[in-house]
């Protein structure tokens, strides 16, 4: 276990008190809740997934209730595999992911830290809930107050790693990517976050060069190329390290804006950089492709004969690879089914967001999307019906899908020439021309 009393960790540390422990205590599920205390209820009170927690004066949005499904799925898959789960909360917030990964995961450790030492009592309260029963007297969370990256580099020097670390960060500071690689142990997971859109929009470009190592310019699917710089940086680090990093499901959601990938650390550098290089967009034709280091120096668009256009806008190096595992992906479906997440009016968003994931997935599709509305200025005719257009693609071969990350998207192979013809002929066909 971590030496606390080392003199680069001075603040004070809470661990939750040992529990007696009764020899003919038997759950299915070790993790059990107190009742609220009177000092919770005078707090707002909060309920998710059926655990009650307070948020006080902390920063809490709601709406990342997603995001905490999908590392919660995660980390419960992990435990199955691996058989142990231990966290590291690294920006815990009020701790609702702590607890989150204590309860639905059923994590074995938990160590809650935030810098801000005035959240104590609130993260305190809200772990304390947490009995365990019918295991071994151990403590099984820990709430700190240092700084985040500190924090890593003292776990990395004292050998002391965890199974799964969450870093949800603010704006697009990229400083924990290293840290939280160095604390983690191989093969394990590190749940990452961006939540600067300016920049992934392409409108502070030497701000995502000195945060993540790409020069990322304003492109049509700004939100996916967002995924696609936090990937990409943290596939720089990784390399850096020894290490290569592989994304097991990337997500978006609009309100902040939040982008929010999970990794998984494996020893080795990339084989090749084929998913990391360079992404262009020609205004001219409406195209996308992708351009590798060799390149360099020779980007251009088939429509302008080789030649270098100002139609043909470059942003890189970005992961230019699968966003999702699809295998891993369709585990988490069928685990958030076994829990009673989906297959309900109430689980109606999460399961469309995972099945949505799983055909993102399709290898035949690259980067980017296409908009309908810029297809429908293209052909000057109006935007066709989503559903209708995917049919059509399909039937004449193409590959296409919906996209998570914004609702009038299609991801596809297929060509805007060919788009424009497509959404022309559906028009054609309506009018009875």
């Amino acid at each position: 276990m971590l030496n606390l009393s080392t003199p680069s960790l001075v603040p004070p540390v809470q661990f939750n008190p040992k529990i007696p422990q009764s020899p003919n205590s038997r759950f299915t599920n070790p993790c059990q809740l107190k009742p609220a205390s009177n000092n919770i209820c005078k707090s707002e009170c909060r309920t998710e997934r059926g655990i009650e927690f307070q948020t006080g004066d902390t920063f809490f949005r709601q709406e990342s209730a997603t995001g905490r499904d999908l590392g919660v799925l995660a980390a419960s898959l992990y435990k199955k595999s691996k058989g142990e789960l231990r966290v590291l909360d690294a920006l815990c917030g009020c701790g609702i992911r702590s607890l989150r990964y204590l309860v639905g995961a059923e994590a074995d450790f938990v160590w809650a830290n935030d810098a801000n030492d005035e959240y104590r009592r609130i993260i305190s309260e809200n772990l304390s809930r947490v009995v365990w029963r019918g295991l071994e007297d151990e403590r099984r969370w820990m709430v700190t107050h240092f700084d985040a990256n500190r924090v890593m580099a003292e776990c990395y020097l004292q050998r002391e790693f965890f199974d799964f670390i969450d870093v949800d960060s603010f704006g697009s500071d990229s400083s924990f990517l290293r840290s939280s690689m160095n604390a983690l142990k191989l093969n394990g997971l590190l749940y990452v976050t961006c939540t600067d859109g300016y920049t992934s929009g392409g409108h502070r470009p030497c701000q995502s060069l000195s945060a993540y190592g790409a020069y990322v310019r304003p492109m049509p699917y700004s939100n996916e190329v967002g995924l696609r710089m936090l990937i990409g940086g943290a596939v720089r680090e990784a390399s850096v390290l020894g290490y290569r990093v592989t994304p097991l499901f990337s997500y978006y959601s609009y309100h902040g804006p939040v982008f929010r990938v999970m990794l998984q650390l494996s020893r080795g550098k990339l084989v090749d950089h084929r998913h990391y290089g360079f992404i262009g967009y020609c205004h001219s034709c409406g195209n996308s492709q992708a351009f590798s280091w060799d390149e360099l120096g020779h980007m251009s668009c088939p429509c302008g004969d080789s030649k270098v256009s100002k139609s043909l806008v470059v942003s890189g190096p970005l992961w230019t690879g699968p966003l999702h595992d699809a295998a891993y992906v369709t585990q988490m479906l069928n685990l958030a089914e076994q829990w009673g997440w989906v297959g309900n009016v109430e689980g109606a968003e999460l399961e469309k967001l995972l099945k949505q994931m799983v055909d993102e997935s399709d290898p035949k599709l690259s980067f980017g999307y296409i908009k309908l509305d810029e297809v429908a200025s293209r052909a000057k005719i109006n935007s066709p019906p989503l559903r209708i257009m995917m049919s059509a693609m399909h039937q004449e071969g193409y590959v296409a899908s919906r996209s998570h990350i914004s609702p009038n998207v299609i991801k596809t192979n297929c060509p805007m020439a060919v788009c424009m013809r497509i959404a022309k002929k559906l028009q054609d066909s309506c009018t009875g021309e």
